[in-house]
């Protein structure tokens, strides 16, 4: 009995109860194939030790990287109704909505705070690509507007961190409507002499980059963030030619005179807080 007590019963409970390996334990680079473990990762800000690629970081996760713990409070959106298309495709859009909000703990595709970088204050907004791939639909569009009349109010700079597929096809029409609104928004900051600063982060893409996204006093974008209005594919086949391996990435960009900044993350806040006070 011994030998089936201390031998065979500990090896058949140790099949039967095996515990669960936690997925995703590791990631491999796109750019040069380097295994990672996920908190290597975590702790070099998402990014890869062996070439600098920098991979999708989380709005939350950005926001304890840039402000800390207590050195931000959350401003409410502005509630407004779901769906103004009764729009269904495998799901209804009002589904889905419920479905995004229970994932992320948050209304919409964006989150505006009143913070602080450096010793000034500040207003700043951010995508979350978790919400819906970051798309701009109504909700996003107010966010932001929302955001260029308080820091009007409070005459201090405004800070968005784009991350976005682009419009949100589920909002139709009223969706694409946010772009002029946007760059009304824009306006109204150039108009009160606010300054206004965009930071582009992967992906910056649609819509999005074909309004506010474009239109910063200062233009700051993270390594290798994929920018741009249509596909690269689409654009080869509308064109028939092949383009630059670079196409629409950040450093492309910034040689062509479309962003100001391109900085690795870990640099990113403190390259903000000397823009900021060259600025103002």
């Amino acid at each position: 009995m011994n030998w089936l007590t201390n031998f065979v019963k500990p090896k058949l409970s140790a099949l039967v109860n095996r515990k669960e390996v936690p997925e995703n334990l590791w990631q491999n680079c796109p750019s040069c194939g380097n295994m990672i473990h996920h908190k290597d990762l975590k702790e070099n800000l998402r990014v890869c030790s062996t070439c600098n690629h920098h991979f999708r970081m989380s709005a939350d996760d950005r926001i304890n990287l840039l402000f800390g713990e207590n050195e931000s409070k959350e401003i409410e959106l502005d509630k407004i109704s779901d769906d103004p298309l009764n729009f269904s495709d495998k799901k209804k859009y009002k589904d889905r909505l419920k479905e995004y909000r229970k994932k992320t703990k948050r209304d919409d595709a964006f989150i505006l705070l009143d913070s602080m970088i450096g010793k000034s204050k500040v207003i700043c907004g951010l995508m979350n690509f978790a919400f819906m791939g970051g798309s701009m639909g109504r909700a996003v569009g107010g966010a932001i507007v929302k955001g260029a009349k308080l820091a009007v109010e409070k005459n201090c700079p405004y800070i968005i961190f784009t991350s976005s597929g682009g419009a949100r096809m589920q909002e139709g029409i009223i969706s694409l409507m946010q772009m002029p609104r946007t760059v009304a928004a824009v306006e109204l900051l150039n108009q009160n002499k606010i300054p206004y600063i965009v930071v582009l982060t992967e992906p910056t893409t649609g819509g999005v980059t074909a309004s506010f996204a474009m239109l910063g006093d200062i233009t700051i974008a993270e390594q290798g963030s994929t920018i741009g209005f249509a596909g690269k594919r689409v654009i080869q086949d509308t064109i028939r030619e092949e383009l630059p391996i670079d196409f629409q990435k950040a450093e492309y960009l910034k040689d062509h005179g479309m962003v100001d900044i391109v900085c690795h993350r870990k640099d990113l806040k403190h390259n903000l807080e000397q823009v900021i006070n060259h600025i103002t």
